[in-house]
C-alpha cells in the first residue's frame, strides 16, 4: 500500500507580527498599598514602572483578534490560507472549547484546524516551534500563532509574590514558507519537579466545593529566579549552539518579560555585546506570560530598534516549569 504525502518544504519563517495591549496603564501606585508597598520596591525588584491591564470590556479574545488581524494584515494572506490556528494561552476563562477555535472563526480562517497550548509563559515560542513543524511537512501553508493572556482575571490585589507583575495582551505571528532558514531548531522541555514554584492557588473543584476562593496566580519567587537565571541562560545558548551562530551575530535577545534583573542577568552570562538589542518592554508593559516575547518583539521592531532580516534569539520561560528556545529571522 502506498499513502500520498504532503508536500515538504525546506524551511519556515515569521512573516508578521501583531500587537495588542490592555487598554489601561496602572501605575506602580495605584497597586501598592493593597501589598503594603511603594513605586520605589517595585521597580528595584522587577524594572516595571506602569502595566498594562484590560478595561472593564475588553476581553481576551478582544485583543488576541486585534493582534491576530494586524499579523493576517502584514502578511498579506487571505484568513483563508491559514492552514492552522495556535492559541497559547492561561486565562481561556472556559475549560472547553479551546479560545482557538473560537478565534479561527472570528478571523476568517475557519475551517482550520484550531488548537489551545497551556505552556504559560512558554507557550507563544512553543507554538512557534509546532507552526515551524506544520509549514515545513506540508500539513499548512501558513500558520497563525497567538500567545495572549488576560491574567487581571486571576490576580489577588494583597499577593506580594507575583500580582504587581500581572498584565494583560495578546501578541501574534504568521509562519508561513520560506526558501531560505528563518526559524532554527526549537529547544525546549519542562522541568515538573518545580511544578509548584508558579501556580493556582486553589483548583477549580475545591473552588466548585466551596472549600476555597477563586484561585488565582502565585509563585515562590526565589526559586524561579534562581532557576530562570541559571538554567534558561543554558537553553538559550544551546538554542545559539543548535541555530549555529554566536552571540555576535545576532540583532536582538527577546527574553519572556518576567523581571528585569532576569533580562540583566541573561544579558550579562551571554556575554551580549553592545550592539544586541535586549528587549525590555517590560517596564511599560508588564509580565503578559504568553503574550510578552511577541509583544517585546514587535515593540522592537515598531520603534525601529531593529529592523526585518536580523537574527533574533527569542526565548520563553515560566509555570511548569516550561520552556522553548529558538532563534528567528526578524519578520
Amino acid at each position: 500500500m502506498k499513502l500520498n504525502q504532503y508536500e515538504t518544504r525546506k524551511y519556515s519563517r515569521i512573516y508578521s507580527l501583531g500587537a495588542t495591549r490592555g487598554e489601561l496603564i496602572v501605575t506602580n501606585d495605584d497597586i501598592a498599598g493593597p501589598i503594603d508597598s511603594s513605586d520605589e520596591w517595585i521597580r528595584q525588584r522587577t524594572g516595571i514602572i506602569t502595566r498594562r491591564r484590560a478595561g472593564e470590556n475588553q476581553s481576551l479574545m478582544d485583543m488576541s483578534v486585534s493582534a491576530a488581524k494586524e499579523a493576517i494584515s502584514g502578511a498579506g494572506i487571505d484568513p483563508k490560507q491559514i492552514g492552522a490556528v495556535i492559541f497559547s494561552t492561561i486565562s481561556h476563562p472556559y475549560q472547553t472549547p479551546s479560545a482557538a477555535t473560537m478565534l479561527a472563526e472570528l478571523v476568517g480562517a475557519s475551517p482550520a484546524p484550531a488548537f489551545d497550548i497551556s505552556a504559560a509563559c512558554a507557550g507563544y515560542c512553543y507554538g512557534i516551534a509546532q507552526a515551524d513543524s506544520l509549514v515545513r511537512s506540508g500539513i499548512a501553508e501558513y500558520v497563525l500563532v497567538v500567545g495572549a493572556e488576560k491574567l487581571s482575571d486571576f490576580i489577588d490585589p494583597t499577593d506580594r509574590s507575583i500580582s504587581f507583575l500581572l498584565a494583560d495582551g495578546a501578541g501574534a505571528a504568521i509562519v508561513g514558507p520560506s526558501d531560505e532558514p528563518g526559524i532554527a531548531p526549537t529547544v525546549w522541555g519542562s522541568d515538573g519537579s518545580h511544578w509548584s514554584s508558579v501556580s493556582m492557588t486553589h483548583s477549580l473543584l475545591e473552588f466548585r466545593d466551596g472549600t476555597s476562593s477563586w484561585p488565582t496566580v502565585r509563585q515562590d519567587g526565589q526559586t524561579v529566579f534562581r532557576w530562570a537565571v541559571w538554567e534558561m541562560v543554558k537553553v538559550a545558548q544551546q538554542a545559539l549552539d543548535v541555530a549555529g551562530i554566536k552571540a555576535d551575530d545576532l540583532a536582538a535577545l527577546v527574553p519572556h518579560q518576567a523581571n528585569m534583573r532576569i533580562i540583566d542577568e541573561m544579558v550579562k552570562q551571554l556575554k551580549l555585546p553592545e550592539h544586541v538589542a535586549v528587549a525590555r518592554d517590560i517596564a511599560n508593559t508588564g509580565n503578559t506570560s504568553a503574550a510578552s516575547v511577541p509583544l517585546a518583539m514587535h515593540q522592537l521592531l515598531q520603534d525601529g530598534t531593529v529592523k526585518s532580516g536580523g537574527l533574533a534569539l527569542q526565548i520563553g520561560f515560566g509555570a511548569g516549569l516550561a520552556f522553548a528556545a529558538q532563534v528567528v529571522v526578524l519578520p
